[in-house]
Formats: structure tokens, sequence, C-alpha cells
């Protein structure tokens, strides 16, 4: 959006990125340094070229900086299918692994261990809706025996 922003439709591309000082092309800002053979002795070439254009758009390179300086947000959560799959075990089966690869709810055959491990990333995601639910779970049964 920042590029966007400053971009001028009547100069080309190169004019555009050069102004606000970012690369057309990054083989060319950043070129591989070539070793020269030098009477015997390796001399590298630091690959600066003469003639550094000026930026007369800084503020979009500082823009971007700063943007992509902010802590990203943490979006990780698990489908809604998953969490709903691994609540209906642990509701009919407890802690029965076995049984739960057993159940004809489990469309993807997983074996014990697969149940497990989804069980375990739904302890590690949600660790206080797993808490809740086990609690609201434990009244049940006592009112069934």
């Amino acid at each position: 959006s920042h590029i966007r922003h400053a971009w001028d439709p009547h100069k080309s591309v190169a004019q555009n990125l050069a102004e606000m000082g970012l690369a057309e092309d990054p083989n060319k800002a950043v070129p591989i340094p070539k070793k020269l053979l030098v009477s015997g002795m390796e001399v590298e070439s630091d690959g600066q070229q003469p003639g550094k254009k000026i930026v007369r758009k800084p503020y979009v390179v500082n823009e971007m900086e700063l943007e992509a300086s902010l802590p990203e947000k943490k979006s990780n959560t698990l489908s809604r299918d998953l969490i709903d799959y691994v609540r209906y075990m642990i509701q009919n089966h407890g802690e029965n692994y076995k049984e739960m690869a057993r159940d004809e709810k489990n469309y993807y055959q997983d074996t014990p261990k697969q149940i497990k491990r989804k069980i375990n990333v739904y302890k590690n995601f949600y660790p206080e809706e797993y808490k809740n639910f086990i609690a609201s779970l434990k009244p049940e049964k006592m009112e069934v025996q």
C-alpha cells in the first residue's frame, strides 16, 4: 500500500522504484562478489557500481521497515471440525484411544496414536477450554452412576 500511494503513473517501473529507494532487479542491487585472480592472490571485488541514484521518496522505505518491524499476530487456530471430533471422542471414550480408533465417527481411520496426538494438539491450543470441558464431563458421569 505504501508503494501504491507513492507511485507515479507517468513514470516507468524502474524510475518509480529508484525514486523510492527500492531495487528493480535484486541481482543487480546486491550482486554476488566475484573473486578475481590478481598475480596469484585472490581479491574480492566489492560489487559497488558508480553513479548511485538519488532517493526522492525515502518515506516509502521507512514506512515499509516500520511495518515489517511490528510484531506479527498469532492466528493459530484449529478447525471447528477437529475441535468437534476431539470433544466427541473424549466425551464418549474418555482416555481409551483404541476404542476411539474403532468408533464409527473416525472417518479418516486415525490410529490410536494419531487420535492421541490430535487430542494433545487441542490441549495445547486451548488449555482453558479443555479444562472446562473435562470439568463439565465429571458431574455427568457421577449422575449416571
